[in-house]
């Protein structure tokens, strides 16, 4: 039952986005882009997963395999999600900030917020994740 109160947060805070559909689009495709890898790196395909990195991580993490180990060590939630739900979304000075709630496996929650930037040909790349974990809610 806390999973679904949880999937439900997600969908209500999601809901409440700008109905402007100029500002839409920007958040649907930084949604797509982040369900996109997360699906790539629950089928370990690390060539897509790496193509969603913005320019500025794959500077840092050089190769497909060195940030495929940086994201199983540094960002399991996000690795093997048990599930998610979008949160929050915000656009701002060229950039997405996606909030995206995660069920890890081992049943913990996590805040997973998402920075997307807008590249010189006009589409999104994941700059940055910072993780949060929840405090534990009452079990029901």
């Amino acid at each position: 039952m806390r999973c679904l109160g949880f999937i439900l947060a997600g969908l209500v805070a999601g809901a409440s986005l700008a109905s402007d559909p100029a500002s839409a689009e920007p958040v649907g495709d930084a949604r797509s882009i982040i369900s996109r890898q997360i699906e790539a790196f629950l089928a370990d395909d690390k060539a897509t997963a790496y193509s969603f990195a913005s320019p500025q991580i794959q500077t840092l993490y050089p190769n497909q395999d060195l940030f495929f180990e940086m994201v199983k060590r540094g960002y399991a939630p996000v690795y093997r999600p048990g599930n998610f739900a979008f949160g929050r979304s915000k656009i701002e000075a060229g950039q997405v900030l996606q909030e995206v709630l995660i069920r890890a496996p081992d049943g913990k929650d996590w805040t997973a917020l998402y920075t997307l930037t807008r590249q010189p040909d006009g589409s999104y790349k994941i700059n940055a994740v910072r993780m949060l974990q929840q405090a534990p809610g009452p079990e029901i």
